[in-house]
């Protein structure tokens, strides 16, 4: 009886430490948080290069928006360019097993082999793309963990310059030789001490011209001039909806607003396979105002368009007046986990409810009967986001926190004229700095959006150097990040896509596996084993001279 007592004794300690509460110790070679499309490949990645990997995802699903209605994948689409080509290694793969599960195998490789522009090849369904990163992700040794959320305060543990431990909200704890933060909040980084930034830097930091406040903005600008009044024409009246009391201030100015955030919608018009829009309990007609003031003045709203297989949309929000809500997630990416749900929540709420207002709204078939009738011959997916009544469970969160590293890619790195260097480059950024508004306000009287930026001739694909996913060394040692890399607003616009966001992944991986290797901080890892071991693995790391 005794020694069963010390047994137990021994056991509890073990298991219990001395908070009073179980916290199994678990450790591994790498731990990667975020389960997005950064983190799932590193996951893959790492475990291709035999290393105990946990992949820790905050919700209940890995993929992140490749599972949550971004299935119109920008790869192909422009007529302007073809960033194919700077799709390689297991980005590449995965969406090879896209096409090879609609049973396109042939024409994807056909493509491939031919260099030819495809882009309905790219493109696939949310629940495709969710059973094909849940059979990839089982094919390799890798724990993965589902609601392994960070603690909000003391989750990170560390010994100097190093992370020691991770803690998460259920009171588990990860240790391990190297950390990778794919989130897009940039959490990891964060609570490790690492400098991060969130927001438009100004003008005069980098000595850029696009950063900052807009002091013209022009791509999905109103086409329509829209009283933004309570009462119209009476300022003192206050603001209808979706509009932000701000002042414009100074162009090139820095601030923190973020680029607004939206579903990606995945809708359907197969009555067999269609949820109708419904009102969400808090439906107020009146948080729609603008968009009868837009119709009223002559404007032409958005209707849902097949954009993916079977028939169905990925409903997006770039025009000028949609379900973007601009300048309404500001403090989403610094904000605690209750903020983060009800920005969250408001978004969900009002995106549901305008659906419903354009489908069913009296007024609206008066002023746009068209627009109405094409609006209620849409419907949410039955077969999608089987858990949450056809609606994605997250939003697109285009903008959260940015390294701040010892090197910081900016507009002058990714401009066509005389870039500037970057070095040893890990990964392809092929898009042009794609920025949406931040917020709407009032200037001259009328409804404006402010912030976007988008496209133009004087942008080029560029390598995105090592040292942009590495923190400063006094920082970190043992910490890389495979979706915030160090970069300005600018910068990280053309850096923001699925593919980039994969390579960056499989580098990731790739050199945390040699530091562990080589038992060197990752800001020693020697380039040119990295770079051998990427292009092995296919990944692409530079584009021929005559697209550059």
């Amino acid at each position: 009886m005794i020694w069963r007592q010390l047994i137990f004794l021994f056991v509890a300690v073990g298991l219990f430490g001395t908070g009073g509460y179980a916290v199994p110790k678990k450790s591994y070679d790498i731990v990667i948080y975020g389960g997005g499309s950064a983190g799932f490949i590193a996951a893959i990645q790492a475990a291709k290069l035999g290393k105990q990997v946990a992949l820790l995802e905050p919700s209940q699903h890995l993929g992140g928006m490749n599972i949550e209605g971004l299935g119109g994948t920008d790869i192909d689409n422009h007529a302007e360019f073809q960033n194919s080509l700077a799709v390689g290694g297991l980005a590449l793969e995965f969406y090879r097993r896209i096409a090879k599960t609609y049973g396109r195998a042939h024409e994807f490789e056909d493509m491939v082999s031919k260099k030819a522009k495809r882009f309905d090849l790219w493109r696939f369904e949310p629940h495709i793309a969710q059973q094909v990163i849940d059979q990839w992700v089982a094919e390799y040794p890798i724990a993965v963990f589902y609601g392994a959320r960070l603690k909000e305060k003391r989750g990170v543990e560390k010994a100097g310059n190093r992370i020691k431990r991770i803690h998460l909200d259920d009171g588990q704890s990860f240790v391990s030789k190297v950390f990778i933060d794919a989130s897009i909040e940039g959490d990891l980084l964060f609570h490790a001490g690492v400098s991060t930034a969130v927001g438009r830097e100004s003008n005069s930091q980098y000595g850029e011209t696009n950063n900052g406040i807009r002091g013209e903005t022009t791509h999905a600008q109103f086409a329509v001039k829209v009283d933004p009044y309570k009462v119209p024409n009476d300022p003192h009246s206050g603001l209808i909806s979706t509009i932000v009391a701000d002042e414009l201030g100074t162009p090139g100015d820095g601030d923190n607003y973020i680029q607004a955030y939206c579903f990606r919608m995945c809708l359907t018009k197969d009555k067999e396979n269609q949820i109708a829009f419904s009102k969400p309990e808090s439906y107020d007609r009146n948080d729609y105002e603008i968009y009868l003031r837009y119709l009223r003045a002559g404007g032409k709203l958005y209707v849902p368009q097949v954009s993916i297989p079977n028939g169905k949309t990925d409903l997006g929000a770039w025009h000028d007046l949609s379900h973007n809500l601009y300048g309404m997630n500001r403090g989403y990416p610094e904000g605690g986990y209750a903020l983060r749900d009800s920005i969250l929540r408001y978004h969900r709420n009002f995106t549901q409810g305008l659906f419903y207002f354009l489908a069913n709204d009296r007024e609206v078939g008066q002023l746009d009967g068209a627009l109405q009738k094409e609006w209620a011959s849409w419907g949410l997916a039955k077969d999608e986001f089987l858990d949450n009544g056809g609606w994605p469970r997250q939003f697109y969160v285009r903008d959260g926190r940015r390294m701040v590293s010892d090197f910081v890619i900016t507009e002058h790195h990714i401009r066509q004229l005389e870039p500037a260097l970057l070095p040893h480059p890990v990964a392809m950024a092929f898009w042009p700095p794609d920025l949406h508004s931040v917020r709407r306000i009032v200037k001259d009287g009328y409804a404006y959006n402010e912030g976007f930026v988008f496209g133009g001739d004087w942008w080029r694909p560029f390598g995105i150097p090592y040292e942009a996913i590495v923190p400063k060394s006094s920082e970190c040692t043992n910490l890389i990040t495979a979706s915030c890399p160090s970069s300005s607003h600018v910068a990280y616009g053309a850096i923001r896509i699925e593919f980039t966001f994969m390579a960056l992944g499989q580098a990731s991986a790739v050199a945390a596996s040699l530091a562990i290797d080589g038992k060197k901080p990752v800001q020693d890892v020697p380039y040119v084993q990295l770079q051998k071991i990427l292009l092995e693995e296919k990944a692409v790391l530079h584009l021929p001279e005559t697209i550059n």
